[in-house]
């Protein structure tokens, strides 16, 4: 009878079970999804070219979706079944959309979808999908310069162009000419794709619209003199006088700092007495534990019978920009500062520095407000300082960094032509030949510039060279107590 056609369908192929209620639950959040109207189209350009650009704004779910069609796609393939690996800049989104996808997926987290980050595999045989930090699939490809494991390659979020993603595309374009099996995706949040497109030989561009709500944008008068404590205000002003209902996201730059405002925020609300709104202070940032992240999706507390509206205040670094969506914010507070790396070559020292965002940042944040619904964005910065002080873009990481790293890991990868290094932002070539004559002189690499026996175990440390080698020699002066504390607090 009739009945019998629909029945495959209710089978998960991935566990030979029935699937679970839950999982037709989030089919239909799934399907109304703004990518999924592109699914035809996108499976369409995966099937005829080798390499593509796909930009899908911020909660479009390109991150969830996309690797789960490619697996549909490497499934529909004759011969050995390759995995699809997807790489995410920051580790909570690698964790927190794996996690996510083995729902979709109706599978344990860990079995069919894994994710991998540094000091964590969460990843076994059977893994199909993997997500995992660029640096990791770096150190992948430091043991497997072709990456045979993979059949379907994405690089998501490359417009934050970080220093792994950056040699990534470099290493990756290269691969593709060498394996014709192999399909690279480069997903970005941000319009300005044409440049991945050029990179990568003029390829295709996909473009997913995402759902974006109009949101109001208002400035400080005068500059700020302790943005800490204009944000702290800010939210207690939202939360008090704004009649809509929402939940707040305020945008700070590190651990101590978020630490800090929700506890006086939840401090300021508790002394405003039983009247007000009830209130939900959830920090957000990478050093989190898994289980608290997941705090970012739980509904704000109920209205009061007063009618005292709750709301959920998320408190995080720059990580909710656009790496992790997080649904019901109509307000958003941005100070404008972020936690930055930045070298100087002059005393050969990378620090973590509270900087200014650019406007790119700046727009990206707006946008978090419009995701449900018409949004307001409260920028703790003048309009002139937006318009005259900002940098338009974020400079790419590769070039605020010391590069003696990145010359360890390409010449570990088996790149000898650094010269030649199809980078997208290239550094200065003095400042590549400074690294060059760094790690000569470090013993890493010989005359002739190839990596040294000792060059290629440095290059297994995630460390400046300099605190690589010093951790490797403490073990010849038995010392290396001491000089592991040291490093610890230099890195």
């Amino acid at each position: 009878h009739a009945g019998h056609t629909s029945l495959p369908q209710c089978i998960n192929p991935f566990t030979n079970l029935p699937h679970t209620p839950r999982y037709y639950d989030i089919l239909k959040k799934r399907l109304q999804l703004p990518v999924w109207e592109y699914k035809d189209r996108f499976t369409d350009i995966l099937v005829r070219h080798q390499s593509f650009v796909l930009v899908g704004e911020t909660g479009s779910g390109k991150t969830t979706q996309i690797p789960q069609w490619c697996v549909e796609y490497m499934r529909s393939l004759p011969g050995p079944k390759r995995g699809v690996a997807c790489t995410q800049p920051r580790r909570v989104a690698a964790m927190s959309v794996a996690q996510r996808v083995a729902d979709e997926m109706d599978v344990m987290l860990g079995q069919e979808v894994g994710y991998s980050i540094r000091f964590e595999d969460c990843s076994s045989a059977k893994t199909i999908l993997k997500y995992m930090t660029d640096g990791m699939l770096l150190r992948e490809a430091m043991n497997d310069p072709l990456l045979e494991r993979y059949g379907v390659i994405i690089l998501d979020e490359a417009h934050e162009r970080t220093l792994a993603t950056d040699i990534l595309m470099g290493v990756l374009k290269e691969v593709v000419r060498q394996r014709s099996d192999l399909k690279v995706i480069v997903m970005s949040a941000t319009l300005d794709a044409g440049k991945f497109q050029i990179y990568f030989d003029n390829c295709p561009l996909l473009t997913i619209p995402g759902r974006t709500h109009p949101v109001e944008i208002f400035y400080t008068p005068e500059p700020e003199r302790d943005y800490l404590e204009a944000a702290i205000r800010t939210v207690i002003q939202i939360h008090m006088c704004e009649e809509e209902e929402g939940d707040l996201l305020l945008f700070l730059t590190g651990q101590e700092e978020i630490d800090e405002a929700c506890k006086r925020i939840k401090r300021e609300v508790d002394d405003l007495g039983p009247e007000v709104g009830d209130i939900k202070i959830i920090p957000l940032y990478s050093t989190l534990p898994p289980q608290q992240q997941q705090r970012i999706f739980e509904p704000p507390p109920p209205k009061k019978q007063n009618g005292a509206i709750g709301r959920k205040v998320v408190v995080s670094t720059n990580i909710a920009e656009t790496s992790l969506t997080i649904d019901g914010v109509v307000f958003v507070i941005d100070p404008g500062f972020a936690k930055q790396k930045v070298y100087n070559p002059r005393i050969r020292v990378e620090s973590l520095l509270v900087t200014a965002i650019s406007k790119a940042s700046a727009q990206q944040r707006a946008g978090r407000a419009g995701r449900t619904r018409p949004g307001k964005c409260f920028r703790l910065y003048t309009e002139k300082a937006y318009k005259t002080e900002m940098q338009d873009n974020t400079y790419p990481e590769i070039l605020r960094s010391n590069l003696g790293s990145v010359v360890l890991q390409l010449k570990k990868l088996g790149i000898d032509d650094l010269v030649h290094f199809d980078f997208m932002d290239p550094p200065a070539p003095e400042t590549l030949m400074r690294a060059l004559e760094l790690l000569n002189y470090l013993a890493a690499l010989n005359d002739d510039g190839d990596l040294t026996e000792l060059g290629s175990m440095m290059a297994e440390f995630p460390l400046d060279p300099q605190l690589a080698k010093m951790v490797i020699a403490s073990c010849d002066y038995n010392c290396s107590n001491e000089v592991l504390s040291i490093t610890a607090m230099l890195s």
